[in-house]
């Protein structure tokens, strides 16, 4: 096995250590994922917070080994003949690969930016790395972990899974394709031929943002995955009607014309986020856990195929169609994310990332007969608290929505929305990012809100929940999750600048344009944006503002990570860093950067990945 160059390793660690410095208390576990060992009598578990692979006795639930992966593992699967099982860590940029017997890492391997999930081949001889930030899959070389290319996914490229003949992979993505304001979102999933190392499909997911994990039917006939509908050209205040998340399926395969997408919702009951999803060796069923409703969905797939195929309209938006395939709503711990079967199919075992457990399901009964503590704290510090009541929906009206809807792993959806306060059709806003806000108040686009208290409380419970919602224990518990949100590493970011970085920067902190004239200090890039965030707090002009805008001034956004978060201004209107200038700046009122050539511009947009 190829290991990581020394260097890297060293620069791998330093990565971790900052992201870890961050986190104080308890080391909770967070499982994630959940596998089985080629024969079934293993449990393999991904803890995303102490950086572990658990494995688990199936049949007691005791935690009979741990070993030391990444930081932030994600991605969890075992190769076909079960010998290595691969985790990918998501804020290491790295795949441990696992022997299986020995239960020790043998081998570290480079990926893209934030691996999410780690498929091989059916021979063993490819890994394939879906890359949440950098928008791509590795195709690496096993057991050299050379990576031989990246091909290129939808944004957010996220969750893998393999089909059962081994031939096609498809990769889900958590984030829409960045279209600007007022455009329906829309994803796909890409299919990768595991043959020719090509992708050969894009499925397309019309009205589609927020895709999770994918199933594939035993025999290969079709495929089913977890996603959100959001409703988000059409103001919030629709919350009681139904109309801001849609949770559903998506089907394609065999008998099916094209991709066919059908609610897991009720006319009064929503189980948001859907997330997990797995078949039965029989195709009987078919269950999905829902993160934010601590529940397991189990579905007729008869019952399914019969309703999708004699229906002659659209039913995505059908809150009654359900009744005709969903069987049992299942309670489980809290925060369910991965799912997997037993090799015999009798059993589902739940991840419940905010309880440290497994909950395991009769498949013939739908009930859960066994909870496994996996051991984490007991302690349940304000943290852990506002963490738990950031993925939970039970605040909001029929328990339509939570935090982590719009906020996907506590980050962002990639979308535009028409929030009430504001008034109808008025001030449409981009979603911004919620990591490392300490400091950058005041908050909304205009400024608004002057703390967290203000945006997370009376602001949430009447605008958005339409219930009353948190006490002022679980509003201080909730501010203090958010608070405590670290900063994802930032890839562009090293040690010194490079020299297309070092000439941006030059560029940022300008004092005069390139014919000598004096540029006007409240209009100086590092002016606005000043300081440990980049922002000096205050609201500004920068000629950006929309008809339907109540007001031109928006809030200074802080440029931490700005890389990561398209699209961008206030509303969403540029689709990249380079549009801002390009095409929304033509009389220079935001920063002056029309006497730039093309190349200054990129080297001003290389020093701003930087930050």
């Amino acid at each position: 096995m190829k290991w990581l160059a020394p260097a890297l390793v060293v620069a791998v660690c330093l990565l971790a250590v900052g992201a870890r410095s961050t986190e104080q208390g308890p080391k909770y576990l967070s499982p994630g994922e959940v596998a089985n060992s080629k024969d079934g009598k293993l449990l393999y578990i991904v803890a995303e917070k102490s950086d572990e692979l658990l494995v688990v006795n199936a049949q007691t639930g005791a935690v009979i080994r741990r070993v030391n992966v990444g930081h932030v593992p994600r991605g969890l699967s075992v190769s076909v003949n079960g010998t290595q099982i691969f985790v990918a860590n998501s804020w290491s940029d790295t795949v441990s690969i696992i022997d299986a017997e020995k239960f020790e890492v043998t081998g570290t391997v480079r990926t893209g930016y934030e691996p999410t999930s780690a498929v091989p081949d059916a021979q063993g001889s490819t890994l394939y790395v879906a890359n949440r930030l950098s928008n791509d899959v590795s195709v690496i070389e096993l057991p050299s972990g050379r990576e031989l290319k990246r091909l290129a996914a939808g944004r957010g490229a996220s969750y893998l899974e393999r089909s059962p003949d081994g031939n096609e992979i498809y990769c889900t993505h958590v984030y829409p394709v960045a279209s600007g304001p007022g455009v329906t979102p829309r994803s796909e999933i890409t299919v990768i031929d595991a043959r020719t190392q090509r992708v050969i499909d894009r499925k397309p997911l019309p009205n589609v943002a927020g895709v999770f994990h994918s199933a594939v039917s035993p025999d290969g006939a079709f495929v089913v995955t977890a996603q959100l509908r959001p409703k988000n050209l059409i103001p919030l205040a629709h919350v009681e009607h139904g109309w801001v998340f849609g949770n559903s399926l998506a089907l394609f395969g065999k008998g099916f014309d094209g991709v066919v997408q059908v609610p897991i919702d009720e006319l009064d009951r929503y189980f948001t986020v859907p997330f997990g999803v797995a078949i039965t060796p029989d195709k009987a069923k078919l269950f999905i856990s829902s993160t934010g409703v601590d529940t397991i969905t189990a579905i007729s797939i008869p019952n399914l195929l019969k309703f999708t195929r004699t229906q002659n309209h659209s039913f995505a938006n059908d809150l009654s169609a359900s009744a005709n395939y969903v069987t049992r709503r299942i309670p489980v711990g809290r925060n369910p994310r991965g799912i997997a079967l037993s090799k015999d199919g009798k059993f589902l075992y739940v991840a419940n990332r905010m309880d440290d457990s497994i909950s395991v399901v009769s498949t013939a009964t739908d009930k859960v007969v066994s909870v496994w503590d996996l051991g984490g704290p007991k302690e349940i510090t304000p943290l852990r608290r506002g963490e738990q009541i950031f993925n939970n929906t039970k605040y909001s009206f029929q328990g339509h929505f939570s935090c982590a809807n719009c906020h996907i792993d506590a980050t962002f959806d990639g979308l535009q929305w028409d929030l009430e306060p504001d008034g109808f059709g008025i001030d449409v806003v981009d979603n911004r990012s919620i990591e490392d806000l300490a400091g950058t108040q005041p908050y909304k686009w205009n400024g608004g809100n002057p703390d967290l208290p203000t945006e997370c409380g009376p602001r949430t419970e009447k605008y958005f929940y339409r219930s009353q919602s948190y006490n002022q224990q679980e509003l201080t518990d909730l501010v203090t999750f958010v608070l405590g949100l670290p900063l994802r590493p930032n890839r562009f970011r090293n040690h010194e600048l490079a020299p297309a970085q070092e000439r941006g920067k030059i560029i940022f902190e300008r004092t005069r344009t390139k014919s000598g004239s004096a540029i006007p200090e409240a209009n100086r890039c590092n002016s606005c944006h000043s300081g440990s965030k980049y922002t000096n707090q205050q609201q500004v002009d920068v000629a950006t503002g929309k008809p339907n805008d109540r007001s031109p001034l928006i809030d200074v956004p802080q440029l931490t990570n700005v890389v990561y978060s398209a699209p961008y201004l206030h509303d969403g209107s540029a689709r990249s860093l380079e549009e801002i200038w390009t095409i929304f700046n033509p009389h220079d009122q935001h920063g002056v950067t029309n006497d730039l050539t093309k190349d200054e511009l990129n080297d001003l947009i290389e020093y701003l990945r930087t930050l």
